[in-house]
């Protein structure tokens, strides 16, 4: 990283000088810098509004980049070891999409865990890309679906020679790491393409003792959440790709489904991100590894309570653990998280990142104070003595086991019919069906509907995690192959 350009802010700098011109707008935006929504100017504010602008010269344009966007796409490059980095307006959801998309086409083969983020079977329904999936080991104890074991993969692959790709979560939702280098090495030396889902791993390329990233293990492509925990504002993210792509052909694909009215907004935010990461990562993420660790302490000492960490890294399917990630079990107290999550919201006005049957997580970031921790810790208490339930016996895990029957693609456009939850065991499922977040299904289109798989979603729903997917608004129908 030349640490010299990392001061640099290019896009930051042409909106800013911009702004200052005063240029009168004869182009959309509509509300013309704001005076034709007044509303809006007292919601966002005047600085935010001004800068709302369409694509024009000065400012570049996101589809075809040759000045400032170039420059700050470089730049970012640059800071996190990429030979390209593409600035994504559709959130990490798109940049997945981009990956699957660049590498396969219709009726090829990916190899992928089944714990992958909606968006990546998504992208499978729009291709016509065929999964090999690989059932994560589960932690019974903790609910939680593990990492990919080497020797998994290794078989898929093996049984799979044809596969163009195999995607990696790095991290999971929970922290979990696979044993990403040797992945990696396995996919280049059968000819595959290696994939890595980062969403959740924008800190592991400035933070010091923290996992590996997947440009430092040499992967192909990388999908970044710089909005998570990179500072930049929702819905901003980079598409990093090495130069074993051909980055061309990726700027196509993006152009496939994202927007040609990209927001300066989320552009400018990527920008002065990427270069506050570039300056002050190192430091940053050490205060935050540290607020971590005082937190999972602090949290542990509370009877019922499990803040599980490094601890779990056993160098098979929990290979590393990304110590930020602060996952709080919550069976000692006989409440699901999403009750924890329920409780921390409605009586202490805390805003958890999300519960399931068994675990609530609180996301540590660059933005956290140590006064918050000690207040999330106390709540915590607070719930601990006052709601405590004797332990039950909850699901084992946030994760079933599917039986494959066709390809997302394939269930997806079928003719299909809805029928009520109960109706639907032993069919072919047409929809996706998952709690949000984390956005991991339940169910996929092509997936065959078991009793289990419906006691879970009943139970989910009962305990008030947040679900989507199918079209039934209260998720009480499925679409299914007829």
């Amino acid at each position: 990283m030349d640490i010299n350009r990392q001061h640099e802010a290019p896009l930051y700098t042409a909106l800013e000088k911009f702004r200052r011109l005063r240029v009168v707008p004869f182009d959309v935006p509509g509300h013309k810098r704001g005076r034709g929504n007044m509303e809006l100017v007292e919601f966002l504010g005047g600085k935010c509004v001004e800068i709302d602008v369409n694509s024009m010269k000065p400012l570049d344009n996101l589809c075809h980049p040759v000045s400032v966007i170039k420059e700050a796409e470089d730049l970012a490059a640059d800071a996190f070891g990429a030979a390209h980095a593409f600035f994504m307006v559709g959130g990490t959801t798109s940049a997945v999409q981009s990956m699957v998309l660049t590498a396969c086409k219709h009726g090829d083969k990916i190899i992928m865990p089944r714990n992958v983020h909606k968006s990546a079977i998504n992208a499978l329904v729009l291709c016509g890309a065929i999964p090999v999936y690989i059932d994560p080991k589960v932690d019974t104890k903790l609910g939680i679906p593990l990492g990919m074991e080497l020797a998994d993969v290794r078989a898929a692959v093996e049984a799979n020679p044809d596969a163009k790709a195999i995607l990696i979560n790095n991290p999971s939702y929970y922290g979990i790491c696979s044993d990403l280098q040797s992945i990696v090495n396995l996919a280049h030396e059968k000819g595959m393409l290696a994939l890595v889902d980062e969403a959740h791993g924008t800190h592991l390329y400035f933070g010091e003792n923290l996992p590996l990233n997947g440009m430092a293990a040499g992967a192909d492509m990388c999908a970044i959440s710089m909005h998570k925990s990179g500072g930049s504002l929702t819905q901003s993210s980079l598409l990093l790709v090495n130069d074993t792509i051909n980055e061309g052909y990726v700027s196509n694909i993006i152009n496939l489904t994202q927007t040609t009215s990209a927001s300066y907004l989320l552009l400018g935010s990527l920008d002065i991100s990427r270069r506050n990461l570039a300056l002050k990562g190192a430091e940053s993420f050490a205060k935050v590894c540290g607020m971590a660790s005082y937190a999972r302490k602090e949290i542990n000492d509370i009877e019922g309570y499990y803040a599980f960490g490094s601890e779990l890294i056993n160098g098979g399917s929990v290979f590393d653990f990304d110590e930020t990630k602060l996952v709080i079990n919550t069976r000692g107290i006989g409440l699901t998280g999403i009750e924890v999550y329920d409780l921390l919201r409605e009586e202490y006005d805390i805003q958890m990142e999300f519960g399931d049957l068994s675990n609530v997580m609180a996301y540590i970031s660059i933005g956290d104070r140590l006064q918050d921790i000690e207040r999330l810790a106390g709540a915590l208490d607070d719930i601990a003595r006052l709601y405590a339930k004797p332990e039950t016996s909850f699901f084992s895990a946030e994760y079933v086991t599917p039986i494959v029957k066709a390809t997302p693609q394939e269930a997806f456009y079928s003719d299909k019919i809805k029928l009520p939850l109960r109706e639907t065991i032993g069919r072919i499922c047409a929809e996706s069906v998952m709690c949000y977040p984390p956005g991991i299904p339940i169910l996929a289109p092509g997936e065959m509907i078991t009793e289990e798989i419906i006691d879970y979603i009943n139970l989910a729903k009962e305990k008030g995690c947040s679900m989507q997917g199918p079209e039934s608004e209260d998720i009480s129908e499925l679409g299914v192959l007829r």
